[in-house]
């Protein structure tokens, strides 16, 4: 195209070229190309020849990256000088990179005071630069000097070092052996850094965060016990993202652990976290280090307690845990936090009438009305359905005279006197022969215009007391046979 002097506009194909160079890893190849279209423009004075910034800043990053040539890369820049073309923050971070690679530091001051005079305050991608080409060069002590530097400069704020950089400056200390040194400068930033820094904004959570995403979760507490071993403070922003690590691969046990080192330190977790780590601790059914965290969060005055206690029960009920459920109840019922209700109470005398455990699920049933909170229709229709499997009828006639005398003095507060709560009611007390007290239900159901299916009570009625005659009963207790005739009468077994 330059040979036979055909002249294209720079626009139509300058960025796809740089676009095909850069995913190809070849930006050389487009820096032969940018040398003569810039010849040609500057000698022909043709403008729509001229490069743009992001053709310069690719020709700059190949003489930085790929060629490491601080000739090639200063004559891109003369050549910026003489199109016109104003250098942004990227093509200083290109310089600082290939500078601190060489170890030109006369020519990396130079380049600061340049960026002032354009207009760039903010040095990040500087910083980000010089760090990267420190790494590389092997000079760590330079690589801890500058990240110091741009706290000291920015009085601990704006500090915004990439995750890439973190990884760098990780596996260059790594590489070189000296983990010791990184939790020195971990140390030695948290003394520069203001108190109220965003947790994930600290040089700490950068550095620990790398070394999780390099998959090297046992390096980050490794650096986490030379800082202690330094007797440096540790703040939550080197916590953080081990803890978030030990919860991801479920360690909740250690992660258990290590929220206690930071409670004793003084330092305080927010309920997020509480919440992310009780949830991989119910996961991996490690109940007791959700209790143990679930305890830590109380005592420090967390507000939100709900979802955490949410998550326990819910565990606890999936995994058929009843009698934990009710230890656990037990233990937090008085925390105006948590806002126990009913609804709490009924899933763990569900669970244990569905376990068969009619004991546990009585003794829950007292300990929730001495608590003083009102059973409602679920709590009598779990206890009657527990009841009926296990065939212990007169339970449930002990239910109706309680929830009787609620209905009646107009106390069934909570109480949902419906159809399924009748049909419960009814079955149990025809199967366990309870004549009378099934008349009163059906009383009490005609009462409210309850509509109900004496089929079901037939075919219990046949299977249960298919050989019951009314003159046994008659020599029995009149009362008896009084109930068995009404019962028989209204369901229409006398025909």
């Amino acid at each position: 195209m330059f040979k036979n002097r055909y002249f294209v506009p720079f626009g139509l194909w300058g960025d796809i070229l740089v676009d095909i160079s850069r995913k190809s890893g070849r930006l050389v190849a487009f820096l032969r190309v940018f040398e003569e279209c810039c010849r040609i423009a500057i000698d022909e004075k043709l403008n729509y020849l001229k490069p743009d910034l992001a053709a310069c800043n690719a020709a700059l990053e190949c003489c930085c990256y790929e060629l490491e040539s601080v000739l090639d890369a200063e004559k891109v820049v003369a050549t910026m000088t003489m199109l016109g073309v104003r250098p942004d923050e990227s093509s200083f971070g290109f310089l600082s990179y290939l500078f601190a690679l060489k170890g030109l530091e006369k020519k990396i001051l130079e380049l600061e005071n340049l960026m002032v005079e354009f207009g760039f305050p903010n040095k990040q991608v500087l910083y980000n630069s010089l760090i990267v080409g420190y790494v590389k060069s092997g000079k760590t002590d330079l690589v801890s000097r500058t990240i110091l530097r741009s706290l000291r400069e920015g009085d601990g704020k704006d500090l915004n070092f990439n995750d890439e950089t973190y990884c760098q400056v990780v596996k260059g200390y790594l590489e070189n052996g000296i983990m010791k040194s990184l939790a020195s400068l971990i140390i030695e930033a948290q003394k520069l850094e203001p108190s109220m820094l965003a947790v994930d904004k600290s040089v700490g959570h950068g550095i620990i965060s790398a070394c999780i995403n390099l998959g090297l979760s046992d390096k980050a507490h490794s650096i986490l016990d030379e800082m202690n071993a330094q007797g440096g403070s540790v703040g939550l922003g080197v916590y953080v993202p081990i803890l978030k690590a030990y919860c991801k691969e479920l360690r909740t046990a250690e992660a258990t652990q290590l929220v206690m080192d930071i409670s004793t330190s003084g330092l305080q977790l927010d309920a997020g976290l509480y919440d992310m780590l009780i949830e991989a601790s119910m996961t991996s059914q490690d109940f007791p280090s959700a209790f143990t965290l679930f305890r830590d969060m109380r005592d420090a005055r967390t507000h939100d307690l709900r979802g955490s206690y949410l998550t326990i029960m819910t565990g606890l009920m999936e995994n058929q845990r009843p009698e934990l459920m009710a230890a656990f109840l037990d233990e937090v019922v008085e925390d105006p936090r948590v806002e126990i209700k009913t609804h709490d109470w009924n899933s763990i005398i569900h669970a244990f009438c569905k376990a068969g455990r009619l004991e546990d699920a009585q003794r829950t049933f007292r300990r929730m009305t001495f608590l003083q909170f009102e059973p409602n229709d679920q709590t009598y229709l779990s206890l009657i359905n527990g009841y009926l499997t296990a065939e212990k009828y007169f339970n449930v006639l002990m239910l109706w005279n309680d929830i009787k005398w609620k209905i009646s003095g107009g106390k069934e507060k909570g109480i949902k006197f419906d159809h399924n709560l009748v049909d419960a009611f009814l079955y149990a007390l025809v199967k366990g022969g309870f004549f009378d007290a099934v008349m009163q239900v059906v009383e009490k159901s005609q009462e409210r215009k309850i509509f109900v299916d004496k089929w079901r009570y037939k075919q219990a009625f046949m299977e249960k007391h298919k050989k019951l005659k009314v003159s046994k009963l008659r020599r029995r207790s009149f009362r008896k046979m009084e109930a068995l005739i009404a019962f028989k009468n209204w369901a229409g077994l006398n025909a």
